[in-house]
């Protein structure tokens, strides 16, 4: 008996829907029509003013020549019997010119006082006539004022008395002849407070008061629907706008304290199918719009109700208002209005898009529901079918794709508490877990959704004649099958290696990489390139996901950079811009996932120097992202080139910075010190990093190569001042430096010392001099202090901070300053460097500061006169180089050769 009820019900609803189907379609072909009229009427003009007048018949009387033009020359007077007559000639045909399209009389500003008179009273006039009638209701039933017999009468009369107000005025204006206001018509402000009382007070009678059946309701309310149609042809936007949106809010405002689903829905049913209709009668874009968005969101207050006749009760809703926007609304497509070749209309789409996320929503309310998620499969493959016969709606195609992933995806992470209490490891069996008996059903779905996006993807390729459309369908063939294979993996492997799942995605690879060949193979079409490289992409994605399943976690982020150079080579052979994007993209969340967990795998780096995970997870995904660089900067050095570089750069500095850190704590990368060997390992593969990027920026011209060299130079400067020199400094610290001569001095000052010299003389002239010096002052720098710490090993042992300072050790450091200043003397006369002989000046004056200053008052004994007589040598010698070669006498003068 309830089939048979239902059956009924479906039966009278079709009734409203046939008999609005056949008004837009008799609409439609009255519009054909007038067209017609109008393109026969325009070709029976322009033949018109085609064909030439006929000639006049002639006439006896003599014709009088034509007028010649005056000129400032007087022609002399010729006799008229040596005037030859002119031949006579056609007269030419007419041809009518166009006049000149006049401009559209500016209307004048509206005043403010013409503005409140004239719009804001009649619409708030209007609101608050529909205001009242229902409030009025409402009193009368919180007060037990009137039976509700009287109650719907009277609702009844009034909405009558409403409308029969509205066409009156507005048959009044007609005879008079005076037009009302287009944005604040009285009489179409009447009749939409009218159709409003009509809508409230059936659903009143029927939901409050039980005065009429289900079917009756239905019957009265698609009455009330087609009216309100029918009206706002007449009456315009107005009408439309305060009638049916007042309908879509007029449960909210008289509602029941036992609300029931279905018949609300029939209700939201009708009421969408007179809004969709008009819509379509009038192309009003934004009323489809306003109805779209009114329809889909009453799915929200009851979405958190999920009971059996609840669930149907919304997937009904749902179903409706997706197959009346389908069938009204979708432009090309039965009802809709006519459609572009190749263009996407944003309406159709959105609507689509709209009942989706509405049938997903209730998916994820009822917990994967087998009843939604049959229904949500139905809207998918019914989405995917309508773009497919109607390109106007191609763009809800990703919209379904995304939406489709996402279901799968929030069943993959979805947490059970139950999940979690249940035993593991040697008691596993003695409670039972929680049964997976949806695996089946999802694996299936899953696999389903997959097929549709990946095979109406590709064989979408070549239908259209616009580019955007095969993209569109190409993106969601990629982007579906690879989300929806990694939800899976995640959900039944759990991110363990599976080589079921690593099959699946390598087979999804070699289809992917087979489809860009065919793609490539056709015949050039618009879109067709765009949708190889995005199938390209797909095939790389596959591998990289391939590699992810078969191999161990910390591979994920490998095989991640490795897609961002596979981006990138599809990118150089196709070049679209979204492809670099997506590159970028993929940069991005590779970085983003060594920000969560540096050490990529977890605590299982490894115990091996250098050859461990650091160096697999950071170097391959360096050398993965230094090529995806090189590959966008063949075409533009932009933002995407820029940023995968600039990851590369990074990850570089931290494997050095990790693979440091790893060898010099035994694994524990974490350890929360610092000691002088790391810090001398930092500052040494800082200034390697440098030289190299100063050489890359040579060759790139890359942006990035020149800041990031900057910025390491910059660090490298601040470990060398802060840490070498104050916080680390063995003099002060009293960390043990080992033995006497291989030691972490060499490591900490000595070597950094020769980098910092080959940074200096590398950017000499290709950078501001004030680079180049700051370098050679910090290798001068650290060669004195690698040269005096080393002399203070030889008396002190590796501890440098005991002892006192004997006189020998005095005199060693000052020798050892000349000598150092006199190498640099040599080295700068043999490279005709002056800023070397400056910096070799530099040391000579300090030894001499100290020698006067220091080895005066300390030294005592032989060591003192040694002291000076070594200083004295070493200053004339000096002074006879500069003498002899490089300010040699001039003969015959007593200057100095410049």
């Amino acid at each position: 008996m309830d089939l048979f009820f239902v059956l009924l019900a479906l039966l009278l609803l079709a009734f409203p829907i046939i008999a609005i189907a056949a008004l837009v379609k008799s609409v439609g072909l009255s519009e054909h029509l007038r067209r017609v009229e109008a393109r026969l009427a325009a070709l029976e003009r322009g033949i018109a003013a085609a064909t030439p007048p006929a000639p006049a018949p002639p006439t006896h009387e003599p014709i009088p020549p034509a007028a010649e033009p005056t000129t400032s020359v007087p022609e002399p007077e010729t006799p008229a019997k040596e005037a030859p007559a002119p031949p006579e000639r056609e007269p030419p045909i007419a041809v009518p010119i166009a006049p000149p399209p006049q401009p559209a009389p500016i209307a004048p500003r509206m005043s403010l006082e013409e503005r409140l008179g004239t719009q804001w009273a009649v619409w708030v006039g209007g609101l608050a006539v529909v205001l009242g009638g229902i409030f009025l209701v409402r009193y009368s039933i919180e007060q037990g004022l009137l039976g509700p017999g009287v109650r719907v009468t009277l609702g009844a009369l009034l909405a009558v008395a409403l409308i029969v107000a509205g066409e009156w005025t507005r048959r009044g204006e007609r005879l008079s002849g005076i037009a009302g206001l287009p944005t604040a018509h009285i009489p179409s402000i009447l009749t939409a407070a009218g159709t409003t009382v009509a809508y409230a007070d059936v659903y009143a009678a029927y939901a409050l008061y039980g005065f009429l059946g289900p079917g009756s309701a239905f019957i009265m309310l698609g009455l009330v629907a087609l009216a309100t149609l029918a009206a706002a042809l007449l009456h315009g936007q107005t009408l439309a706008g305060l009638g049916l949106v007042g309908a879509y809010l007029t449960p909210l405002l008289v509602a029941s304290e036992h609300p029931d689903y279905w018949s609300l829905y029939i209700y939201l049913a009708v009421v969408t199918a007179a809004a969709f209709a008009l819509a379509r009668v009038r192309m009003w874009r934004w009323l489809a719009i306003a109805a779209v968005v009114f329809s889909a969101g009453w799915t929200l207050p009851g979405v958190g109700i999920v009971s059996v006749d609840a669930l149907g009760a919304h997937l009904f809703h749902v179903v409706t208002g997706f197959a009346l926007a389908a069938a009204l609304i979708v432009a090309g497509l039965f009802l809709g209005p006519d459609a572009e070749v190749g263009r996407i209309d944003g309406v159709s789409s959105a609507a689509l898009g709209t009942y989706l996320v509405a049938a997903t929503l209730l998916v994820l309310a009822s917990r994967h529901d087998p009843l939604a998620l049959a229904t949500f499969a139905v809207l998918v493959a019914a989405t995917v079918a309508i773009a497919w016969r109607a390109e106007p709606a191609a763009a809800a195609v990703p919209a379904a794709a995304l939406l489709a992933a996402l279901v799968i995806v929030r069943w993959a992470v979805d947490i059970h508490v139950g999940h979690l209490l249940a035993p593991s490891g040697p008691v596993a069996g003695a409670v039972p877990e929680p049964p997976k008996a949806d695996v089946e059903w999802h694996l299936v779905l899953a696999t389903g959704f997959a097929l549709l996006f990946g095979t109406a993807g590709y064989r979408a390729q070549g239908r259209s004649r616009r580019p955007i459309v095969p993209i569109l369908w190409s993106a969601s063939a990629v982007f579906a099958p690879v989300a929806i294979l990694a939800a899976l993996y995640y959900r039944i492997a759990n991110l363990e290696p599976s080589i079921p799942f690593a099959a699946s995605a390598l087979l999804l690879s070699v289809l992917y990489a087979l489809a860009t060949e065919q793609l490539d193979k056709r015949a050039l079409r618009p879109g067709l390139a765009a949708a190889g490289a995005l199938f390209a992409t797909g095939a790389v994605a596959a591998l990289a996901l391939a590699l992810t399943m078969a191999l161990e976690k910390g591979w994920l982020t490998v095989a991640l950079a490795l897609m961002v150079a596979g981006i990138a080579w599809v990118a150089d052979k196709r070049p679209l811009p979204a492809l670099r994007m997506l590159a970028a993209a993929v940069a991005v969340l590779v970085m983003a996932r060594i920000a969560w967990e540096p050490r990529i795998v977890g605590p299982d780096v490894g115990t091996t120097p250098i050859f461990n995970w650091l160096l697999y997870g950071y170097g391959i995904s360096a050398a993965a992202f230094a090529v995806g660089g090189h590959l966008l900067r063949r075409r533009a050095d932009d933002g995407p080139a820029r940023t995968i570089d600039s990851g590369a750069i990074v990850l570089t500095v931290l494997l050095a910075f990790s693979e440091i850190r790893h060898f010099i704590y035994r694994g524990d990368i974490y350890r929360n010190s610092t000691g002088l060997a790391e810090l001398a390992l930092q500052v040494s593969v800082g200034l390697a990093m440098t030289i190299g990027l100063e050489w890359l920026r040579l060759h790139t011209r890359s942006l990035v190569h020149d800041v990031g060299a900057l910025v390491v130079a910059a660090l490298t400067l601040m470990a060398i001042v802060l840490g070498l020199a104050v916080s680390k400094n063995p003099l002060l610290t009293g960390e043990p430096v080992g033995g006497s001569f291989v030691n972490l001095i060499l490591l900490g000052y000595g070597l950094p010392a020769v980098l910092a010299a080959a940074l200096a003389l590398q950017t000499r002239g290709v950078r501001p001099r004030f680079y180049s010096a700051t370098a050679a002052v910090t290798a001068v720098a650290l060669a004195l202090a690698y040269l005096s710490l080393e002399a203070r090993t030889l008396y002190h042992g590796e501890v440098l901070s005991v002892g006192p300072t004997s006189n020998a050790e005095q005199y060693t450091y000052s020798a050892v300053w000349l000598a150092f200043g006199v190498v640099l003397l040599a080295g700068g006369v043999l490279l005709r460097s002056q800023p070397v002989r400056f910096a070799s000046a530099a040391v000579v004056i300090l030894t001499v500061l100290k020698v006067f200053l220091v080895d005066m008052h300390d030294l005592t004994g032989i060591y003192q006169g040694l002291s000076f007589i070594g200083l004295g040598v070493v200053l004339l010698g000096i002074g006879w180089l500069y003498q002899r070669l490089l300010f040699p006498r001039l003969p015959g003068t007593g200057t100095f050769a410049a």
